[in-house]
C-alpha cells in the first residue's frame, strides 16, 4: 500500500485565513443608559472614540454590555447604533441564551446585518455534558449566516468546555474564533498550537501572555480605558518588540486590576462617566463603583504613560 506524501497534502485553513477580522484589540462595549433607557447618542460617541483610537473591532451586547438586562428590542437598538457609527470597523454581536430555538431566531435577525461574527456562550445554568455543548455550538453555527465566535467563560455559564470539545468544534467551517476566558493555560496553548481558531484573550491580565504564545489578540473590557496603550501593546508584540510590549502591559496592569475590583462593568462605567460624558448608570442588580475605588482608578489612570502616537 502506498504511503501518502504528507508534504503534498493540503493544510487546513489557518486562523488568519478563516477569521482575518478577529485579530488585535477589540472593545466589548458598555451599554450607556440615560434616565434608565439605552442612550444611542452616548453609544455613538464611544464607538467613534474607539474607532479613532485604532482598535481593531467592537463587540455589542457582551457581558460588559449588560446584555442580560436588555430586552430583545434594546439589544437590536444597541447593535444597529454600533454598526451605524463603526464606519466599517468589524463588529461582533453577543448571543447569550439557554433556549436553542430562541437562539436560532436571534441568529436570523443578526444575520440580516453586516456582522463580522456572533459571540456565543454555552447555555447558562443548564450545564450540559460535552456532547451537549458540541451539539449546542454546532447547531448555532449551522444556523448562523455570519461566523460564530465561541465564548468560553465557565464562571458565568457554569459549563466548562473541555479542550477536546473545542478542538472538535474547530472543525466546523463556520466556527472561526474563541474568546478565551476558560482560565486554563493548557487549553489556551492547545488551541493556539492547533491553529484553526483565532484565539482572543478574554481575561484582561492574560492578554500579553496570549499574544506571546501566538494568540490573535484580545477582547477586553479594560480597553475602554486608554485604548491607545492597548493597541500599542498589540503592535509592539506583533513587531517582536517585547520590552516595549511588556512595559505597556505592566503600566496598564494596575488599572486592569482596579477595573475588576468591583463587578464589571461598574468601574468601567465610572471611568467613562468622568471621561466621556456617559451617565454612570447600570441596570439592577448591577451596582456602581464606590468612591474609594473611583479615587484609586483616577489616580492609576493619571499615572499612565502619555498618549501613544
Amino acid at each position: 500500500m502506498d504511503t501518502p506524501n504528507l508534504a503534498t497534502q493540503p493544510l487546513p485553513p489557518s486562523a488568519a485565513q478563516r477569521a482575518p477580522a478577529f485579530r488585535g484589540i477589540w472593545v466589548p462595549l458598555v451599554t450607556p443608559f440615560r434616565h434608565g433607557e439605552v442612550d444611542p447618542g452616548a453609544l455613538r460617541r464611544l464607538v467613534r472614540h474607539y474607532r479613532d483610537a485604532g482598535v481593531h473591532g467592537l463587540v455589542a451586547c457582551g457581558s460588559t454590555g449588560e446584555a442580560a438586562a436588555l430586552d430583545a428590542g434594546e439589544q437590536l437598538l444597541v447593535l444597529d447604533t454600533v454598526l451605524s457609527a463603526a464606519d466599517g470597523l468589524p463588529v461582533a454581536m453577543g448571543l447569550s441564551s439557554n433556549h436553542l430555538g430562541q437562539a436560532r431566531d436571534r441568529l436570523r435577525e443578526f444575520g440580516q446585518r453586516p456582522l463580522a461574527g456572533v459571540l456565543a456562550s454555552a447555555p447558562a445554568y443548564v450545564r450540559p455534558a460535552q456532547d451537549g455543548l458540541r451539539l449546542w455550538f454546532e447547531t448555532l453555527a449551522d444556523a448562523s449566516r455570519v461566523p460564530l465566535v465561541l465564548y468560553d467563560i465557565p464562571y458565568r455559564t457554569g459549563a466548562t468546555v473541555e479542550t477536546s470539545t473545542l478542538l472538535a468544534l474547530a472543525s466546523h467551517p463556520n466556527i472561526v474564533a474563541i474568546k478565551d476566558c476558560g482560565g486554563a493555560l493548557d487549553k489556551t496553548i492547545a488551541l493556539i498550537a492547533d491553529g484553526r481558531l483565532a484565539v482572543m484573550a478574554g481575561e484582561d491580565l492574560q492578554a500579553l501572555a496570549t499574544l506571546g504564545l501566538g494568540g490573535a489578540g484580545a477582547i477586553v473590557a479594560s480597553a475602554h480605558v486608554r485604548p491607545d496603550l492597548h493597541v500599542a501593546m498589540f503592535d509592539a508584540a506583533r513587531a517582536g518588540s517585547w520590552d516595549r510590549a511588556r512595559a505597556l502591559f505592566h503600566a496598564l496592569a494596575p488599572v486592569i486590576r482596579l477595573l475588576y475590583a468591583h463587578p464589571n462593568p461598574g468601574p468601567v462605567k465610572a471611568v467613562l462617566a468622568a471621561l466621556h460624558d456617559c451617565e454612570d448608570m447600570l441596570r439592577a442588580p448591577m451596582t456602581a463603583a464606590g468612591p474609594e475605588l473611583r479615587a484609586a482608578l483616577a489616580a492609576a489612570i493619571a499615572a499612565l504613560p502619555p498618549a501613544c502616537k
